[in-house]
């Protein structure tokens, strides 16, 4: 796993500091609330909203 659970447990989304879970490819954080996909790189994720990518349905 990329991301710690200790991790995951405290870390929020930056824009509306919502829940954050993993993707199914354990290479970004999911907020459903903003349908954004925070990347996951070398095992850090980028909690950038401006780099954040919007979900496609």
């Amino acid at each position: 796993m990329a991301v710690s659970k200790e991790l995951l447990d405290i870390l929020a989304c930056p824009k509306c500091k919502g829940d954050l879970y993993l993707n199914e490819s354990e290479d970004g954080l999911i907020c459903d609330h903003c349908k954004l996909m925070y990347e996951i790189k070398d095992d850090i994720p980028i909690m950038l909203i401006d780099e954040a990518k919007p979900l496609e349905k």
